[in-house]
């Protein structure tokens, strides 16, 4: 699904580090080596339709990488 994150990311956890993430191996090997860590927040997002929601996104990111893999997980309106 596309999308795009509309204004700021707000109450960032972080679910897991390291070794912890179960995608460790292919995160390295795709964006290289870096203190991963699998984070999770809440934003409006725009849909390809224009349409624009309150989701629960999850992503990766690393220092000196930044955030890959964005992925909505769940829908709060």
């Amino acid at each position: 699904m596309v999308f795009e994150i509309v204004g700021r990311i707000t109450d960032v956890e972080t679910i897991a580090i390291g070794r912890s993430i179960r995608e460790l191996l292919e995160l390295r090997a795709r964006f290289g080596r870096g203190r991963w860590r699998k984070r999770k927040g809440v934003a409006s997002v725009r849909l390809s339709d224009g349409t624009i929601r309150l989701a629960e996104v999850h992503w990766y990111e690393a220092h000196g990488i930044g955030k890959v893999r964005m992925k909505i997980k769940r829908y709060l309106d």
